[in-house]
């Protein structure tokens, strides 16, 4: 974003005057790391400094970039570009393999220099957190201040190659947006009196929450532009989206500082994984699900939530169809068929419930020579309840279900504590070290 399109930034000021009421104020400050992974990887690796780093979960040409530096952006390397494709668009590449756990010790560093300058609110993701503005640094020239700080606070506590974009505005979603409209190493805020002018100069695309689908419905409803989004009224901005997110939205873009209601919680979990080659049986793969069914159970039960169906996806590699005959091809580059289920089942967080009713649905699977290649598994617990709505079953009161829900937790607490493959079911046991933990883009594996 250009200077003129209304980022503020001026000089620190020591000590700020009173201001009066009407002057720009914001509420919310939000950080967001650049090229976290691909830049964690170059402060740790000297060696990769000022060249194209792209972070893979595995080395094969097969499977896709979870990262890319900003050297290889320039190539037109982005997250989600096949190996193949981003070594051809950008040969020099260098690929890495995620060290998760390496990105999770430096996001709790990256919290602790953030927090050395303004109390955290919110951690958002592995690479984003919210800090909710109190007292003096309201005022905009004091935030500007601030973000600056804290920017700098980073690269001096955990490593010059951690840039961020800071984001101010009068509520965290919007805050949100500032921090994506300057990169890398923006400082841009969205004070409620310029958000017509610089909410206009966006696209759709540009707000968190409207991806591709999104965006064509929106399209195909007559909805182009900012212009046409914010001409709506809030009865049929609901409308459009079905749901009361859209009314939220409404009031977010004009700057109303409000956060989600207390009773929002998970609608569901899901781990996935692509198989390594040697990994690519039935067999093995059903031993990666079960172990991601494992991942799943224990963060269901970490945040007090019950399951109500559960879901299974595998995607098998085929062979490749006879020269000009159209081949499916999965987002991962490889030739493929898949297999989608789901099944509904008694509101439940116990392994052996979710675990029998993965083992149905992996019977469920085709027997013909193209669903015998399995590369890709992942599992998903839908319909989640919380606590405090999840409906009692007569099973619930019995004495073997309260014994088992008293083992489930002591595992648990071990698993958390020593590791996930501590205590787990023998059936794991040739996916020990498969399907290891991974950081999705909007969570930290605090559980593991």
């Amino acid at each position: 974003m250009d200077d003129s399109s209304g980022p503020f930034v001026s000089p620190p000021l020591a000590e700020s005057p009173p201001r009066p009421e009407n002057a720009p104020h914001v509420n919310w400050l939000f950080v967001d790391l650049n090229s976290y992974f691909a830049s964690v990887e170059q402060q740790d690796r000297p060696e990769l400094r000022g060249k194209p780093v792209g972070v893979v979960p595995m080395l094969a040409d097969t499977t896709c970039c979870i990262a890319a530096s900003y050297e290889a952006k320039a190539f037109g390397v982005r997250t989600g570009t096949v190996v193949a494709d981003a070594q051809r668009m950008c040969p020099g590449i260098v690929l890495v393999e995620g060290r998760h756990e390496l990105y999770t010790e430096y996001h709790h560093r990256v919290v602790e220099a953030v927090e050395s300058c303004v109390p955290v609110t919110a951690v958002c993701s592995i690479d984003e957190m919210a800090c909710r503005l109190m007292g003096r640094e309201r005022p905009l020239l004091n935030a500007l201040a601030l973000g600056r700080k804290v920017k700098e606070t980073i690269r001096e506590r955990v490593g010059t190659c951690l840039r961020s974009s800071v984001g101010l505005a009068t509520n965290r979603y919007l805050a949100k947006v500032a921090s994506d409209m300057e990169k890398p190493d923006g400082l841009v805020a969205l004070p409620k009196d310029i958000l017509p002018e610089a909410l206009s100069r966006l696209t759709l695309r540009d707000l968190p929450g409207i991806g591709a689908k999104t965006d064509k419905r929106l399209n195909d409803r007559g909805i182009n532009t900012m212009a046409d989004l914010m001409a709506l009224d809030t009865e049929h901005a609901g409308q459009l989206w079905g749901s009361v997110w859209g009314e939220r939205l409404w009031h977010w873009l004009r700057g109303e500082d409000f956060e989600m209601s207390e009773t929002e919680h998970l609608k569901s979990l899901s781990h996935q994984h692509v198989l390594s080659p040697d990994m690519r049986t039935r067999e093995k793969a059903w031993a990666v699900g079960h172990k991601l069914l494992h991942k799943a159970a224990m963060r269901l039960r970490s945040n007090r939530l019950w399951a109500s169906s559960v879901g299974l996806a595998v995607g098998f590699s085929v062979p490749r169809t006879p020269q000009g005959a159209p081949t499916p091809v999965s987002s991962f580059g490889v030739p493929a068929k898949g297999f989608h289920a789901e099944l509904k089942i008694i509101e439940s967080q116990d392994n052996q419930t979710l675990i029998a009713a993965l083992r149905k649905l992996w019977d469920q699977q085709p027997d013909t020579p193209s669903y015998q290649h399995p590369y890709f598994v992942g599992v998903t617990l839908n319909g989640l309840v919380p606590d405090r709505l999840h409906t009692l079953s007569l099973f619930d009161a019995s004495e073997d279900e309260q014994s088992r829900a008293k083992l489930l937790k002591a595992m648990d607490q071990l698993n958390q504590k020593y590791g996930l493959s501590t205590l787990a079911p023998a059936t794991m046991l040739s996916a020990y070290k498969a399907a290891p933990t991974r950081i999705a883009f909007h969570s930290i594996p605090d559980l593991f």
